[in-house]
């Protein structure tokens, strides 16, 4: 119909899906628990802000690095390793950093867990590529996250800082597995 009516229309071979999504809840209830352990790494306050790794580091970055640096984010931001900025050599896929929300939030627990869902897609595709000493600051990749499924065991505050530690296990036809657990 939209031929007929002279709308131009794409072939269908060339629409496809680029997102969908299944969500499950349950109510809280008692059970057996148990998690793994943290991760040891210095608690935020001992690393420095975004603030000071801009002051330190800005003007010798790369300029995709510096455009990273420069645009305002929902999520503040603490790596444990520097190395993920800076120019490397491949090493051991696993990357850890302190998120937090920029600000306060409401006492919402949907809420909390809806910038946590956002916050989770931060940093971690670096996390399959240092293994390669490569980053998504790099020009010739082209990174995005084709699959992402979260599992909430417990409350949190989003506002709070929430470690959040990312390894990828495997990497193989240009595609990158990468995990995340938080914790408080």
């Amino acid at each position: 119909l939209a031929r007929m009516a002279g709308i131009a229309v794409e072939p269908m071979w060339l629409i496809r899906a680029i997102f969908s999504m299944g969500v499950s809840f349950q109510r809280e209830e008692a059970g057996l628990e148990h998690q793994i352990k943290m991760p040891d790494v210095p608690p935020p306050e001992e690393l420095p802000s975004e603030a000071e790794l801009k002051e330190r580091f800005f003007e010798s970055a790369p300029e995709p690095v510096r455009r990273f640096w420069e645009r305002e984010r929902p999520i503040e931001l603490r790596p444990t390793s520097l190395t993920h900025y800076m120019p490397r050599k491949p090493s051991e896929p696993v990357r850890h950093a302190w998120i937090r929300a920029n600000g306060p939030l409401p006492d919402d627990q949907a809420l909390h867990r809806c910038v946590l869902a956002y916050a989770s897609d931060t940093l971690i595709l670096d996390t399959a590529l240092v293994a390669h000493g490569r980053s998504v600051f790099d020009a010739d990749i082209q990174g995005a996250s084709l699959d992402h499924a979260m599992w909430i065991h417990r409350p949190f505050r989003a506002d709070e800082w929430l470690l959040f530690a990312k390894t990828s296990p495997n990497a193989c036809g240009a595609r990158g597995f990468v995990r995340g657990h938080f914790f408080t």
